[in-house]
């Protein structure tokens, strides 16, 4: 019996006009992002209100084609564009138009309002389907090292960057010297004095500027420093010059070189911060930091946690985040009195593996005395049981989220210079990871 085969017939045109939804199953994710954004506000969104020029997209479509291109791993402009010919499910989305490459990066960078709002909007949609909730909540905060669009070979330092002006002063010197003489060795084919000479104080004049930006970033933090300072504190010395090794890169002087891969390398960085409530594992905070470390990110972090939640229970770190002004900070007003949060850390290395000792029945320790310092304090709350239950829900939330977000989709490196883009970037994945996330549980959203 021969064998059977589908008759494959691309050269008869269809009869009727298919329907665009049907190319892609009921449950895909295009439909659902679709369905979120649909009734979301996007009044915030930047257009043409002259109306004059070609028809603009409507902004609820690009930031649904944003969205779900983040939310599929694409994030170049020029790739998102590509896909609305390759993709059947972004021609589903645009409904067959093609927004170019510089539209969408043009509605990108200057959209973060539109941005910051429909994360917040996401999270009440959520919330108002019961996946989320919004009082007494726990959030688990991290920070996770993230390329910049930078190289780390373009940037230097302000003490390089002053041996170097020296360099080239003595060049210019040399070359000018070398003009004067009638009897020099001339330049090689295609090498002139003047375009040397030129090019030498081209860089000299880069070079100042990096340093000036240098010694203006020093000033700031120093004269943050002093306005944090009580009224009766003496003011402390006249700012110091910049530390030598203190870099600025010319490509994006906002990142900073930072350790990365276990601390094992240095790389061209932004430090992303997010919070994540343990239960539904949504993003409810998403920042960036120039800062190499977390020492001073926890208290601006849970201030970013977003309108929808009325009030946080416990906020769970690691010891990257613990000190003692940043945990008062969160804990208590500026008066002295409880906010009603509970930060729990773990204090020192953690081993891991569990001994049998560990496995053996024991009693919790007695709770320190007034006395005792901040660091006994802490490390109190994570010695109970109790305490060290909740606090394995930060592994279990936080660094698998940042995991879905490096390995899942993709995003390892920003596409946007300098901390106000990124910034608006980080809060695109963090929404297109939520919109995945509930797409994930099969939350019902309804319209608002």
């Amino acid at each position: 019996m021969p064998a059977k085969f589908v008759t494959v017939d691309r050269d008869t045109a269809l009869l009727l006009p298919p329907d665009m939804r049907e190319w892609v199953p009921e449950d895909h994710l295009v439909h659902f992002i679709l369905e979120s954004v649909e009734p979301l506000d996007v009044r915030t969104a930047r257009v043409n209100e002259r109306g004059s020029g070609s028809d603009q997209y409507p902004p609820s479509l690009l930031l649904a084609l944003l969205v779900y291109s983040y939310a599929s791993g694409v994030f170049s402009s020029r790739q998102i564009e590509r896909s609305t010919y390759d993709s059947v499910a972004v021609r589903v989305l645009c409904a067959d138009t093609h927004p170019d490459h510089d539209t969408l990066c043009t509605f990108r960078r200057q959209n973060a309002a539109l941005l910051a709002a429909t994360f917040t909007q996401v999270l009440e949609l959520a919330a108002h389907c019961g996946v989320l909730k919004v009082a007494d909540i726990t959030v688990a905060i991290d920070g996770t090292k993230i390329l910049a669009n930078a190289s780390k070979h373009a940037a230097t330092s302000y003490g390089r960057a002053g041996e170097t002006m020296q360099q080239l002063d003595l060049a210019v010197a040399e070359l000018l010297a070398k003009a004067a003489q009638a009897d020099a060795t001339p330049l090689q084919d295609g090498l002139t004095v003047p375009a040397e000479v030129a090019r030498r104080k081209t860089r000299k004049a880069k070079l100042a500027q990096a340093r000036a930006a240098i010694e203006a970033r020093a000033y700031a933090r120093a004269m943050a420093e002093q306005a944090q300072r009580a009224p009766d504190e003496p003011g402390p010395p006249p700012p110091a010059p910049p530390a030598p090794k203190e870099q600025i890169n010319f490509t994006d002087p906002d990142s900073a070189i930072m350790k990365a891969g276990s601390g094992q390398h240095f790389e061209q960085c932004y430090n992303a911060q997010g919070a994540l409530e343990v239960d539904s594992r949504l993003f409810v905070a998403a920042r960036v930091s120039r800062a190499p470390n977390d020492k001073e990110q926890l208290p601006p972090t849970v201030a970013a946690i977003a309108a929808p939640i009325q009030s946080v229970a416990e906020v769970l770190i690691d010891s990257g985040f613990v000190s003692e002004a940043a945990v008062t900070a969160v804990e208590t007003t500026a008066t002295g009195s409880p906010k009603g949060v509970r930060v729990l850390a773990a204090v020192g290395r953690i081993r891991h593996g569990r001994t049998v000792a560990d496995l053996e029945q024991r009693a919790d320790p007695p709770p320190p005395p007034p006395s005792a310092t901040f660091t006994a304090r802490l490390a109190h709350r994570t010695a109970v049981r109790a305490g060290r239950e909740r606090y394995k829900l930060r592994q279990q939330t936080i660094e698998p989220a940042f995991g879905v977000i490096k390995e899942v989709l993709g995003f390892r490196r920003f596409s946007l210079r300098g901390l106000a883009k990124v910034s608006l970037e980080w809060t695109l994945v963090t929404l297109a990871y939520n919109l995945k996330r509930l797409h994930t549980l099969g939350a019902a959203l309804q319209r608002a």
